[in-house]
């Protein structure tokens, strides 16, 4: 079940956990805090299993007409589930319903490290394309994939 989550606090909680417990994609502690802080404002999206938070995704808004997937995790137990490709949807949905025309995604550029080929695979899966790589937005290991997805009807 995906919940969204309204409580700045609750949102932490979750985030912290979620995040710390992914160390191969969250492994630096000054980016993964700012992504816990900047949750806390941000529309969030949580995957609810037994009654328990297992993944969550937040938005953020990154211009008039487009949306930024900023932060998703799942926890491993949980990969391969169907929870991420769910949150996405969600959160595929809740951009639309906030008026944006198109979603975004960062991630490490493919061919540097298994498990974001991993992120790279599942993020095409759910429908995004390939926009722009930019080598050193985050440093020359780890180039920056932007994918995008239109929100609009056809």
């Amino acid at each position: 079940m995906i919940k969204q989550i309204l409580d700045s606090g609750e949102k932490e909680t979750i985030a912290r956990a979620i995040l710390t417990a992914l160390p191969e994609w969250f492994e630096i502690p000054e980016t993964r805090d700012a992504y816990i802080r900047d949750s806390r404002q941000q529309p969030f999206l949580a995957a609810i299993k037994d009654g328990k938070a297992v993944g969550f995704a937040c938005l953020k808004e990154t211009g008039r007409d487009t949306a930024e997937l900023c932060v998703m995790g799942v926890l491993k137990a949980y990969h391969r589930q169907g929870l991420g490709r769910a949150l996405v949807s969600a959160v595929k949905d809740t951009a639309a319903r906030m008026g944006y025309s198109f979603l975004q995604v960062k991630t490490v550029k493919k061919g540097m490290y298994p498990e974001y080929d991993a992120t790279n695979d599942f993020y095409i899966s759910c429908g995004f394309r390939e926009f722009e790589v930019f080598p050193t937005l985050w440093d020359e290991a780890n180039p920056c994939q932007v994918y995008v997805l239109s929100l609009e009807k056809q």
